[in-house]
């Protein structure tokens, strides 16, 4: 009986949107992560990197960590391995794995994290550990899963681990021989090999995949991307971490996926369907892969709207959303209309005000006359920046203010 597996990444707990809490968010898709484990009955959990969204996360973030982790191991008798990402402090990762391992979790922080065999009563055994390759027996299955597990490093300390000799030793090379060795090794067809990973992988020549907004692209320090082709041939699946998107990297005989993040962390991934995976497998076969979608957060949306009341009526009738708004107007929002799109909405990240422009075929002056009071410098200055747009009443008001106040001080 083939063996069931859960692929998840990208977790980012504490993560925010600009500075919009998604806590009580991912509170829930980790216990519907929990729930699809369960109801699809998997055997091990695979979590490839990126657990928190950055190295000291909030304690609120820590607590559903080790709660979500807790409630997929199942009292040890279902093994969760959990790697680092870039955004994780590997160190971190690392420190609870004593404990974790009772659990029936295992971390991998570092590339060179020590991990040793144990056996847990009425759970699994670690039988064989080689640096980041380990073997798992399970209870439920006659057959042994091998993993091979790489979590992020910088260039410097991947290289370290890797053994390179020379400073420009290409790093798809040495980890090409490094998970060969361990394949060639330990990885026969009387188990099921797999191999997991937070690095940026790419087919030789291939579509270049888009890296979630807002982060810095992973190339491995200043080194190449790590291409599919140095996966070994006896891996079966290799489980990704770093896109957000759902993808199927080609360029490998058998399954490399990013199982996507779940939940939408920028609105550049706005329509984007985030997912598990389910892998079944089994020794000397083809992998059987099933994406699943996952259905809790708020939608991202963005919108773009000419007039105030069709925005406010898209807002009500769509409470639980994050926006991006974008208002095209004759002229600046007043205090008012701001109030009333807010208080119509709590979940607006961003309100984009674009100035509709009538093109009168002249052209604007860049000259000002310095001659002129402070009222008519501001106003030409404001002419300057916005293509000749007059300042509203409101913030000509707001002006009349801030001068009061200077000339009073």
């Amino acid at each position: 009986m083939a063996i069931k597996i859960l692929h998840t990444a990208d977790w980012h707990l504490g993560k925010k949107l600009d500075s919009f809490s998604r806590m009580e968010e991912q509170v829930e898709v980790m216990d519907e992560i929990c729930s699809i484990a369960d109801d699809q009955k998997v055997d091990m959990v695979i979590v490839a990197g990126d657990l928190f969204d950055t190295f000291n996360p909030p304690v609120e973030a820590i607590e559903l960590f080790y709660k979500t982790l807790k409630r997929l191991s199942a009292n040890g008798k279902r093994p969760v391995i959990a790697i680092a990402g870039n955004h994780d402090s590997p160190d971190r990762i690392d420190a609870p794995n004593p404990l974790a391992k009772e659990c029936g979790i295992i971390f991998i922080g570092n590339p060179d994290s020590v991990l040793t065999p144990f056996k847990l009563e009425d759970g699994f055994e670690i039988t064989k550990v080689d640096g980041n390759f380990f073997e798992i027996k399970h209870p439920n299955h006659p057959f042994p899963i091998r993993i091979i597990a790489t979590p992020y490093a910088n260039e410097v300390r991947l290289k370290t681990y890797l053994g390179a000799e020379e400073k420009d030793d290409a790093l798809n090379a040495l980890l090409k021989n490094k998970w060969q060795d361990y394949a060639d090794n330990y990885c026969d067809a009387k188990g099921v090999n797999l191999l997991t990973s937070h690095l940026y992988m790419l087919k030789k020549g291939g579509e270049i995949l888009e890296e979630p907004e807002g982060e810095k692209p992973l190339k491995v320090g200043n080194a190449e991307v790590i291409y599919t082709e140095c996966i070994p041939s006896q891996i079966q699946y290799t489980a990704l971490g770093h896109l957000h998107s759902y993808q199927a990297v080609g360029g490998h005989s058998n399954p490399v996926i990013y199982s996507s993040s779940p939940l939408a962390y920028s609105f550049a991934e706005v329509g984007r369907e985030k997912k598990v995976v389910i892998i079944e497998a089994e020794p000397d076969k083809e992998v059987i892969v099933s994406p699943i979608g996952l259905k809790k957060g708020r939608e991202l949306h963005r919108k773009k709207f000419d007039f105030i009341e069709d925005a406010v009526t898209w807002l009500q009738d769509n409470p639980y959303t994050l926006v991006e708004l974008t208002l095209v107007s004759d002229q600046f929002l007043t205090n008012d209309e701001l109030k009333k799109i807010h208080e119509s909405h709590d979940g607006i990240i961003h309100i984009i005000p674009v100035i509709r422009q009538e093109d009168t075929g002249k052209q604007i002056e860049n000259q000002v006359n310095l001659d002129q009071n402070m009222e008519g410098l501001f106003i030409d200055y404001f002419k300057s920046k916005e293509k000749g747009q007059e300042p509203n009443e409101e913030l000509m008001a707001l002006f009349y203010e801030v001068l009061s106040t200077q000339s009073e001080n």
